[in-house]
Protein backbone atom coordinates (compact mmCIF):
# COMPACT_ATOMS: atom_id res chain seq x y z
CA UNK A 1 0.00 0.00 0.00
CA UNK A 2 1.17 3.49 -0.97
CA UNK A 3 0.69 6.73 0.22
CA UNK A 4 -0.06 9.76 -2.48
CA UNK A 5 1.53 13.51 -1.95
CA UNK A 6 -0.52 15.93 -3.72
CA UNK A 7 0.87 18.95 -4.35
CA UNK A 8 -1.89 22.38 -5.85
CA UNK A 9 -0.30 25.51 -6.80
CA UNK A 10 -2.39 28.42 -6.41
CA UNK A 11 -2.55 31.72 -5.03
CA UNK A 12 -5.43 34.33 -4.44
CA UNK A 13 -5.10 37.81 -6.25
CA UNK A 14 -2.21 38.48 -8.17
CA UNK A 15 0.91 36.77 -8.23
CA UNK A 16 4.58 37.92 -9.44
CA UNK A 17 6.22 34.48 -9.03
CA UNK A 18 3.81 32.59 -11.65
CA UNK A 19 5.73 30.22 -13.25
CA UNK A 20 6.04 26.44 -12.85
CA UNK A 21 7.91 24.57 -9.54
CA UNK A 22 10.00 21.31 -9.13
CA UNK A 23 8.63 19.37 -7.12
CA UNK A 24 11.56 18.04 -4.83
CA UNK A 25 10.81 15.01 -2.68
CA UNK A 26 13.42 13.63 -0.11
CA UNK A 27 15.98 15.76 -2.40
CA UNK A 28 15.11 14.38 -5.39
CA UNK A 29 13.03 16.25 -8.43
CA UNK A 30 9.68 14.45 -8.62
CA UNK A 31 7.93 16.18 -11.61
CA UNK A 32 6.55 19.61 -11.73
CA UNK A 33 3.77 22.23 -11.16
CA UNK A 34 2.03 24.67 -12.98
CA UNK A 35 0.34 27.80 -12.05
CA UNK A 36 -3.61 26.31 -11.36
CA UNK A 37 -2.63 22.54 -11.52
CA UNK A 38 -2.20 19.82 -9.49
CA UNK A 39 1.17 17.63 -8.75
CA UNK A 40 0.39 13.73 -7.55
CA UNK A 41 2.99 11.12 -6.92
CA UNK A 42 3.00 7.65 -4.87
CA UNK A 43 4.72 7.60 -1.74
CA UNK A 44 6.17 4.88 -0.08
CA UNK A 45 4.81 5.12 4.02
CA UNK A 46 7.05 6.98 6.17
CA UNK A 47 8.80 10.46 6.55
CA UNK A 48 9.35 12.14 3.45
CA UNK A 49 10.37 15.72 3.24
CA UNK A 50 8.88 18.07 0.00
CA UNK A 51 9.81 21.53 -1.41
CA UNK A 52 9.36 23.88 -4.29
CA UNK A 53 12.05 25.01 -6.21
CA UNK A 54 12.46 27.96 -9.60
CA UNK A 55 15.47 28.07 -10.32
CA UNK A 56 17.68 29.46 -7.31
CA UNK A 57 14.32 30.61 -5.67
CA UNK A 58 12.57 27.95 -2.73
CA UNK A 59 10.51 27.03 -0.64
CA UNK A 60 11.55 26.25 2.84
CA UNK A 61 12.00 21.97 3.06
CA UNK A 62 8.66 20.53 5.03
CA UNK A 63 9.00 17.38 6.97
CA UNK A 64 5.39 15.22 7.14
CA UNK A 65 4.99 11.56 7.83
CA UNK A 66 2.58 9.60 5.59
CA UNK A 67 0.45 6.56 6.55
CA UNK A 68 -0.19 4.09 4.31
CA UNK A 69 -3.64 5.08 2.06
CA UNK A 70 -3.20 8.56 3.39
CA UNK A 71 -3.52 11.36 0.81
CA UNK A 72 -0.90 14.44 2.34
CA UNK A 73 -1.77 17.55 0.88
CA UNK A 74 -0.01 21.16 0.38
CA UNK A 75 -0.26 24.21 -1.32
CA UNK A 76 2.09 26.64 -3.10
CA UNK A 77 2.38 30.02 -4.31
CA UNK A 78 4.86 32.55 -5.23
CA UNK A 79 3.06 34.88 -3.11
CA UNK A 80 3.99 37.03 -0.30
CA UNK A 81 3.87 40.60 2.02
CA UNK A 82 5.96 43.40 0.50
CA UNK A 83 8.81 42.95 3.01
CA UNK A 84 9.35 39.30 2.99
CA UNK A 85 9.12 39.32 -1.31
CA UNK A 86 11.79 42.14 -0.85
CA UNK A 87 14.05 39.74 1.87
CA UNK A 88 13.45 36.77 -0.85
CA UNK A 89 16.58 38.56 -3.36
CA UNK A 90 18.80 37.90 -0.11
CA UNK A 91 17.54 34.54 1.18
CA UNK A 92 15.90 32.63 -1.92
CA UNK A 93 14.01 30.12 0.60
CA UNK A 94 11.85 32.71 1.36
CA UNK A 95 10.73 33.44 -1.86
CA UNK A 96 8.55 30.94 -2.31
CA UNK A 97 5.37 29.43 -0.25
CA UNK A 98 4.79 25.74 0.89
CA UNK A 99 2.20 24.66 3.34
CA UNK A 100 0.19 21.77 4.25
CA UNK A 101 -3.27 21.40 3.78
CA UNK A 102 -5.98 18.97 4.76
CA UNK A 103 -7.68 17.31 2.31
Amino acid sequence: MSATLKVTHKTIGAEVRRGTYDVVVDGERAGSVDMNATFETPLEPGRHTVQVRDGRKSSRPHDFDAAADETVVFRCGGKSILPVFLASFFVPSLALTLRRVSD
